[in-house]
């Protein structure tokens, strides 16, 4: 058992005093994510394409709504951002209460769901990016990494409980209860959120967000290279279980949650003692080999053990680059680099589902893995390229 100073105790509890706020925006967005479909399509009648859109619109609203959370983040201060995007997450549970007492009434029914996965979106921007500077503010650029691997586990953690407690009350007492919970949920985290003690707002030069989308932009494509595995295995394990005719592709997703969790929690003081892009290297590398080893699987437990390895691969992928990419801006435009950055992993996700999918329809869906690999494998390369171009730079100083 490694021994851990007290001053590391103290800040990581100081992290996770902040992140809380990210779990709890997580879990918002986790407990309609795997009923609304459902609601849509059987109860209000419409059709898969519009099932999906209502899922989907909200990674869409948060993809739009970056440069604005950024801006709120650098300008009035992180925690400001969280209480925003937290009425969000509020306004949107209430636009659920009323979708439900529509439900007579299909079309503006599927209206008030639509207008709150909008408000839900632009929430988990604020929630997301906002907490992230927040810790910073708190610990200082030091812990960048510290700060955004615990920000990752409160959200995975988050919807990992999120989706399984919305089917749960939406079956035992209907999607009123799933807007009642947020919007409890909302309430209590703004009062939360009220008590603690802000970060200073850093005075200084602000880029312009387009700039500093610029100089992240080889970084946030390293993550959008990275995420593509996570978005494959998310969306079409339990498809490809199917096909596969094989049992319980829950515990595949399980595994990679759990993996991802516990490679942030055992290593995630790597990034500070090896730096970013040697973290990053090692991780794509490992997320690659689980890849591979999903599409060759020739058993579920096969397949488990590449969801497991991918998990674990992926985990450190995001803090690692992103520890590099805030280090090129100036202090007070770290807000805007972080959303900047995490705009890439919106990207990823928004665009696996569909290219994943056109994959499958040609080679199958094993092939999709392939697919996934080939992402990770260029993300890997790339971040050696960006490794070898920074160490160049350091020696001709």
């Amino acid at each position: 058992m490694p021994n851990v100073s007290p001053s590391s105790l103290a800040i990581t509890g100081r992290v996770v005093s902040i992140v809380v706020f990210t779990f709890i925006g997580y879990l918002n967005i986790g407990i309609p994510l795997a009923v609304l479909p459902g609601f849509v399509h059987t109860d209000l009648g419409y059709g898969a394409v519009l099932a999906g859109l209502v899922i989907s619109v909200q990674y869409l609203a948060t993809l739009v709504s970056r440069p604005y959370a950024s801006k709120v983040i650098d300008t009035r201060g992180s925690k400001q951002a969280v209480i925003y995007g937290l009425y969000g997450c509020c306004a949107s549970g209430v636009l659920m209460l009323l979708a439900a007492a529509l439900a007579q009434l299909p079309a503006a029914s599927l209206t008030c769901l639509f207008i709150g996965r909008v408000l839900l979106g632009g929430a988990e921007s604020l929630v997301g990016a906002g907490a992230i500077g927040w810790g910073i503010g708190r610990v200082g650029a030091l812990h960048t990494a510290k700060v955004i691997s615990w920000n990752g586990i409160a959200s995975y953690g988050a919807l990992a409980i999120g989706a399984p407690l919305g089917v749960v009350l939406a079956g035992q007492l209907g999607l009123w209860s799933m807007g009642a919970s947020i919007v409890l949920i909302s309430v209590c985290g703004i009062a939360l959120a009220w008590k603690r003690t802000p970060a200073p707002i850093v005075v200084g030069e602000r880029l312009p967000f387009i700039h500093v989308l610029g100089r992240v932009l080889p970084h946030g494509m390293g993550l959008a290279l990275g995420g593509i595995g996570f978005g494959s295995i998310a969306t079409f394990i339990t498809l490809y279980y199917t096909t596969q005719h094989w049992a319980n592709p829950a515990l595949c997703l399980t595994l990679f949650g759990a993996s991802f969790i516990c490679a942030r929690l055992l290593f995630g003081n790597m990034i500070n003692r090896l730096g970013g892009f040697r973290v990053a290297i090692a991780c794509l590398g490992v997320e690659t080999l689980g890849l591979l080893l999903l599409w060759l699987a020739p058993t579920a437990d096969w397949a488990m053990a590449g969801a497991a390895m991918t998990g674990f691969g992926f985990s450190l992928v995001f803090p690692a680059i992103g520890v590099e990419a805030v280090n090129l801006v100036p202090a007070a435009s770290r807000g805007a680099a972080v959303g900047a950055y995490s705009l890439f992993i919106d990207l990823s996700l928004g665009m696996t589902g569909p290219l994943a999918g056109a994959v499958a329809a040609h080679f199958g869906f094993a092939s999709i893995f392939l697919f996934a690999a080939l992402g990770s494998a260029s993300g890997l390369g790339l971040c050696v390229w960006l490794y070898r171009q920074r160490q160049g730079q350091l020696a001709d100083r």
